[in-house]
């Protein structure tokens, strides 16, 4: 934490000063007052007219503390004009008190030097010198009138001219210095006022950067963060929480593996939350030569995946050019033979079942190049807003309609707590809160719905239960494709994307792989996990509406 921040220099107050000195003559008056009732230098204070002075400082010291009450009231923040009357009246009970204790000579008359060195600092510059003038005029009065009618010696017209030349250095001297203090303070505010503003531009660059950041200290606290490294690591963190990196096991790991071996910059890790999401992790010493506090740089990787995706498929569509030149005519011409063996007469039946074979796997072979081929030549994926509650009944009665027993079909929908998510979700308007927002290329949704559609309903009952909501963790839509089979084994879930794995010995391997790339091309995420009662899900979290290109 700063022990300075720049709006530090807004808070001084030309009136600062004025607090000071209106204590400072309240305890003036007050010792005055009370040196002379306790003859403390009975030959000075007083010595001319002790009842003169006894009666001025009494009323000098009730006004003082008269003034410091209205001050408080006015917050020490008086109008020039009461300002100029609270001086005037230090001069004239200063002069009285020095008249009444021998005059200039008695040193008393250099406390007017004090109120008019405030009236150089807080006055306006004529009224500063106006009230120098003043002080001068009543010193050489008291000056010249005990010289000429009270027949002293020419010490106290000296004293007296001396103690008058002395206010008008003193307003000067302090307007000279008032302005140069000003004109620093203006330059410091402005400097403030600079740094505050890149202090503000930089902690709104830090928030909305989709990349998140996290400063830790020596002790593994974490003393920074933007949202965006919260949502990534999917916790729910309240503004005064004390977070340390034990509280994320799979990102502390990270953590120490680059400690052992420093040169791993870049290692990747999945958090594990309602929808698993692939995370890069950069490391690095926030300070160079100062190993004690580390900066860690988390980025969703899905943006990254996208432009891969956009690569391979370039590389692959050249591959598949070639691969349907090379393959596809010779077995068109082993199909075309198989199927003019199967009319021959001469051919055992006992062969039929080779040539079955034969069949089966010529169109097993077709299909895995017309996958690849529609993989290949798939256009670059274009994202529209989607209202779910609107979209999927329309895809589930299309897909039903399209199916010899669609009748005998189960395919219920159910949203997830949807009225209940986060505010900042964004909604078509405050009107319709349940309307739950995605951004998908639908032609690709489709397809992807079907595959999944296809695989749950071949391999479990011919029912599925589609479940939408909002993931309250990372603020994202989800849909989620549950089926009644009996599921997958965790050996075969870690593969279940790959490219030609597959479970059944009639099926390409390529279905999901897929759904895989074209979630990917619509920067979305797809799963698999078994629900809270174990059944077989597949899980879709889809780009954020507003974050999704």
């Amino acid at each position: 934490m700063n022990k300075f921040s720049p709006s530090d220099a807004r808070n001084y107050n030309p009136y600062d000063l004025l607090r000071v000195y209106t204590y400072y003559r309240t305890l003036l008056g007050s010792l005055l007052l009370i040196m002379f009732e306790l003859k403390f230098a009975p030959r000075i204070l007083g010595n001319d007219n002790p009842i003169l002075f006894l009666y001025t400082s009494a009323a000098y010291t009730a006004i003082n503390c008269m003034t410091l009450i209205v001050m408080w009231q006015l917050k020490f923040a008086p109008s020039q004009r009461k300002l100029f009357g609270s001086l005037l009246v230090d001069v004239v009970a200063i002069s009285l008190l020095m008249h009444s204790s021998g005059g200039a000579i008695s040193g008393l008359g250099y406390l007017l030097l004090v109120a008019i060195a405030a009236g150089g600092i807080m006055l306006r510059e004529r009224v500063s010198f106006f009230l120098a003038a003043i002080t001068t005029l009543v010193v050489l009065s008291e000056g010249a009138y005990r010289f000429l009618i009270l027949t002293q010696d020419n010490k106290a017209i000296f004293a007296s001219g001396t103690l008058g030349a002395l206010a008008f250095l003193t307003a000067l001297l302090f307007q000279h210095l008032t302005k140069k203090i000003r004109v620093s303070y203006a330059e410091a505010q402005a400097q403030a006022d600079h740094a505050a503003h890149l202090q503000k531009l930089a902690q709104l660059i830090v928030e909305r950067m989709r990349t998140g950041i996290v400063v830790l200290n020596k002790n593994l606290e974490m003393e920074l963060w933007n949202q965006s490294a919260i949502k990534l690591l999917g916790a729910h963190v309240t503004p005064d929480e004390n977070l340390k990196l034990e509280r994320f096991p799979e990102l502390y790991r990270k953590y120490q593996s680059w400690i052992r071996n420093i040169n791993d910059h870049s290692p990747q890790m999945k958090i594990e939350g309602q929808a698993a999401a692939e995370i890069k992790v950069n490391f690095a010493h926030l300070e160079q030569g100062n190993p004690t506090e580390i900066l860690i740089f988390l980025e969703d990787v899905r943006s990254l995946n996208q432009q891969a995706q956009q690569l391979k498929l370039a590389s692959l569509g050249r591959l598949t050019a070639s691969i349907a030149h090379e393959i596809r005519n010779p077995l068109g011409a082993i199909s075309h033979a198989s199927q003019l063996l199967g009319e021959s007469q001469t051919i055992p039946q006992s062969d039929h079942r080779l040539l079955d074979i034969i069949n089966n796997h010529s169109k097993r072979v077709n299909q895995i190049i017309e996958n690849i081929l529609q993989l290949s030549r798939r256009r670059a994926a274009k994202p529209e807003h989607i209202i779910l509650q609107y979209w999927l009944p329309n895809f589930i009665s299309d897909y039903k309609s399209g199916k010899s027993n669609g009748n005998q079909l189960e395919i219920s929908l159910l949203e997830k707590n949807i009225s209940e998510q986060q505010h900042d979700y964004p909604y078509d308007d405050e009107s319709s809160p349940k309307q739950l927002q995605a951004k998908f290329d639908t032609s690709q949704l489709q397809q992807v719905l079907t595959n999944l559609f296809d695989n749950g309903i071949r391999h479990g009952k011919p029912a599925l239960r589609i479940e939408i909501g909002v993931d309250v963790t990372h603020q994202q839509p989800y849909i989620r494709i549950v089926d009644f089979g009996p599921g997958i084994s965790d050996e075969n879930a870690r593969h279940l994307f790959e490219p030609f794995f597959t479970t059944e010995n009639t099926g390409s391997g390529l279905g999901l792989y897929i759904c895989k790339e074209l979630c990917e091309a619509n920067q979305a995420i797809i799963s698999y996990k078994r629900t809270a009662h174990g059944e077989s899900c597949f899980h879709l979290q889809l780009a954020h509406p507003e974050k999704a290109n």
